[in-house]
Formats: C-alpha cells, structure tokens, sequence
C-alpha cells in the first residue's frame, strides 16, 4: 500500500485493555495525528481523521472510545466504528471506513505503527477521509 516508516508509538502496557491511546509523527505544522486501540488482546491502529468531518475524533486527549470500550467514537458528531476495521456502524458517515495502519507489538512490548511523517503525505489523497 505505501512505503511509510514504521515508528515506536508506544509501549502495550501503557494502553487499558479496552484502551486507546493518541500519538503524533512528524514534526512541523502538519505531522501525522493516529491512535491506537487495545481491545481483547488484540492491537489496531488508524489515523485519527473522521472520514465525515475531516478532523481528529477526539476532543479530550486519548477519548477514542465508548464507555466500555465497544466502540470508537467520533465526539464532534458521535459516529460510531467498528474497532477491529474502523467501519462507521452509526451516524453521518455509514459505510465508511477509519484509515486502518499496519500495527505490531515487538517482544519487548513496543506497539510499532506504519505510518506518514506528515498529513500531507500524497499517498493519503486516495483516500477519502483526507
């Protein structure tokens, strides 16, 4: 899909399980903002754009979830995803889907993140939540 670095974003057991966890790539004015959710176990990543409105999904610092952690949520204007593959299940942008990053945990506990050093990354202009 691209040739993005992969980046140290955090370390596992900083995350709640369900938990998420916002970082930043890149420096300057347009560095690349992503989150990560833990859930069962299991490790995912995605920008932090809401593919409807077109800016962060979260207005108070890693508050990506639904209480319980079922769901992401946009707080603008409570879009509902899927967190296993980013889909919107409720709200004004249905059917459309978060921009999901290739994510790893190393042995040492380290979540590593493919992604761009900047938003304005021109492989991101495919996509349509950019």
């Amino acid at each position: 899909m691209n040739d993005w670095a992969e980046h140290a974003v955090a370390r596992l057991d900083a995350i709640d399980d369900p938990g998420a966890l916002g970082f930043l790539v890149g420096d300057g004015d347009w560095p690349f903002r992503g989150f990560v959710v833990r859930r069962d176990g299991d490790v995912v990543a995605f920008a932090n754009v809401c593919p409807h409105a077109r800016h962060p999904l979260d207005m108070l610092p890693d508050a990506f979830l639904t209480q319980g952690g079922s769901m992401i949520r946009c707080a603008s204007h409570g879009a509902l995803f899927r967190p296993d593959d980013g889909e919107c299940l409720a709200g004004p942008c249905v059917g459309a889907k978060l921009l999901r990053l290739d994510a790893r945990v190393d042995e040492h506990g380290t979540i590593y993140v493919r992604a761009p050093e900047s938003l304005r990354d021109a492989t991101l202009s495919g996509w349509s939540g950019l």
